[in-house]
Formats: C-alpha cells, sequence, structure tokens
C-alpha cells in the first residue's frame, strides 16, 4: 500500500532526525567538557605563570640582597632564604641557633639619603609596632620575639615564622573557598581579634586584609603586621577615639567612618569586625564587594565605601543564609 509506504519513510525520516538531533547534543556536550577542561588547564597555566613570575622576582630581590650570603645576626639568628620584600624592609626565613627553631627575621633598611628627622620618624613608628606586638601572645596572632640593631641604618625584628602561604596568595590560588573552610579561617581571624579587644589596653589592628593573614605547617590562621594599629586608651567612651592617620590602610577592607572627610573621624573595635566581613565576602565569591575594581585612588575620590549602601551577594556559588548575615 503506497499510503503505508510514505508512512514509514516518514516514520523513519523522523528517527534519522531525532538520532541526529541526539549525536548533536552529545557532540555538543562533549565540545563543552573539552571547553572546560581547556579553561581549567589555562587556569592552571595561569596561576603556575604567576608563581614563577613572584618566584622569580624573590630571587632577583635576593641577589640584589647585602643580606644573601647566609649571615648570622647578633650571634643567634641565621638567614637561610628571602621570603619576601616590600617597602623599605625584607623578610627571611632563618633559624634561631638559642632555641632551635625557624623564625622570621624582617630587615629594616633606613635609606642612608634620608635626613635624621625621617629616620628618627621611621624608627619610632618600628619601636612603636614593636612594643604593641611584643605584648600579644595568642594562637592566632603571629609572635613577636626580638628586635635588635644591625648597624646604623639597618635593624631586625624576628616573628614567628608561619611556613604556609598567606590568604593572599591562597586566594591567588583559589579565588573562592568552600563556605566551611572560609568560616573556619574567619572563627581563627575572630579569636585574636577579640583577644585583642579584651586587653586592659585594647588594640585596633586596622590593617587586616589577606597579605596579614599567614598560615603555619598545620594551617593555622595567624593576623600579622601590627604596623597601623591603634592602642584604645582607658578613658576613650564608648563613641571610640579619633582616627589621627587617616589615608592610610588598605580602602577596600576598611569601613565608612575611616573616610568622613567633614571632621576627625571616631573609630573602635568595629573597624577590624567591618575588615573581617570584606575578608570573608572575599573568600566565598572571589571578590570584594566594594570598589573591586577600583584603585585605591579611585575609591578615594569617588567615594565608593562611603557611598555603599547594600551588600550584593552573586547567584554563585550559592552559600548559606547564616553565610549572608553573619
Amino acid at each position: 500500500d503506497k499510503s503505508e509506504g510514505i508512512d514509514a519513510e516518514a516514520g523513519m525520516l523522523e528517527d534519522i532526525i531525532l538520532m541526529h538531533e541526539e549525536i548533536y547534543k552529545c557532540r555538543l556536550a562533549s565540545i563543552k567538557r573539552e571547553e572546560e577542561i581547556v579553561l581549567r588547564e589555562r587556569d592552571r597555566y595561569e596561576l603556575e605563570k604567576g608563581r614563577l613570575i613572584r618566584e622569580m622576582k624573590r630571587i632577583r630581590d635576593e641577589d640584589g640582597s647585602r643580606f644573601n650570603n647566609f649571615q648570622i645576626l647578633n650571634h643567634r639568628y641565621a638567614l637561610l632564604n628571602l621570603l619576601g620584600k616590600g617597602g623599605f624592609s625584607e623578610v627571611y626565613k632563618a633559624f634561631d641557633l638559642v632555641e632551635h627553631r625557624y623564625v622570621a627575621c624582617k630587615l629594616h633598611g633606613l635609606n642612608a639619603q634620608w635626613s635624621e628627622e625621617k629616620k628618627q620618624s621611621y624608627i619610632r613608628h618600628a619601636l612603636r609596632e614593636y612594643n604593641i606586638h611584643k605584648t600579644l601572645v595568642h594562637p592566632h596572632i603571629v609572635r613577636l620575639w626580638d628586635i635588635f640593631e644591625i648597624d646604623t641604618n639597618t635593624f631586625c625584628t624576628v616573628l614567628e615564622y608561619c611556613s604556609g602561604k598567606d590568604l593572599d596568595a591562597v586566594l591567588k590560588a583559589t579565588p573562592t573557598l568552600p563556605e566551611r573552610e572560609a568560616k573556619v579561617i574567619l572563627s581563627q581571624i575572630f579569636h585574636g581579634l577579640v583577644y585583642m579587644n579584651k586587653r586592659t589596653l585594647k588594640i585596633i589592628h586596622y590593617d587586616l586584609k589577606p597579605g596579614n593573614v599567614l598560615f603555619d605547617e598545620l594551617g593555622i590562621a595567624k593576623v600579622t603586621d601590627f604596623g597601623l594599629s591603634k592602642i584604645v586608651e582607658n578613658d576613650v567612651g564608648s563613641q571610640g577615639m579619633e582616627l589621627t592617620s587617616q589615608g592610610a590602610g588598605t580602602y577596600w577592607y576598611l569601613p565608612p567612618e575611616c573616610f568622613e572627610l567633614s571632621k576627625t573621624p571616631l573609630i573602635s573595635s568595629k573597624v577590624d569586625v567591618w575588615s573581617a566581613g570584606i575578608l570573608f565576602y572575599q573568600m566565598l565569591f572571589g571578590r570584594r564587594p566594594f570598589g573591586h575594581d577600583q584603585t585605591q585612588e579611585r575609591i578615594l575620590r569617588e567615594d565608593t565605601i562611603i557611598k555603599a549602601r547594600k551588600v550584593e551577594f552573586p547567584s554563585r556559588p550559592t552559600i548559606s543564609s547564616e553565610a549572608k548575615v553573619s
């Protein structure tokens, strides 16, 4: 029968079309998988490139350092390798020949061309940081062990050595962390902050950022770098203390009150709470909530932080409601 033949042919044609659609879908899925693999490989190579560039810079800095020949400082600290360099200081991994432990030696170099006034100002600032930091003894704060002069223009502070990365390096390698891991890190940071706030003389860190959170060999998080910290005197009221170093700090992590220009801002330990919240957001979403793509100069010029009114939560990755309000 002719009509049956036509129906059979139409049925076969429909089957062929459906089969080709399935082949197309399978091929498309395969191409997408291949694309994901290529993108992951690209990201891996980018991370490796960044790591190698940083290592090349470290080696170049070490080659140019006057301390690169395994010196023993103060008859006690055997310098090993350069960990990093920034501003007017270099940080070396060293071995303490008395306590038999690894330490980090931060070598502060004063520019010989500086005026005597500028040198004294730098030394006062470093001694102030030392006098604050040396009193802090807590599992989630990097210990400061020692300070000594090397020569007229150089002195050294000796710190607890943390063999893990800092949080900045962690987030460069893995931009978003699982919520549970981010909460564990945040909890450790807050343990250190609570300790600082329960002391007789309370301390505001004021420069909490990924680069100032270190990890030891066990993955324990420790707050470091008290160069901008503030001591809250006992007679300061509930409104907070005056901010006398306006303009310092890392703007992405500072709260709106630090940018108040019409009057001298009043600050409290809430500055560090805000900064910790920014860190938590960054660990979860791989970006800062305010001014992420802006320079510090632009943040200041456009009043980005002062104008911030609402925190936007990206749809991905999915996080709990608890994390959004914590």
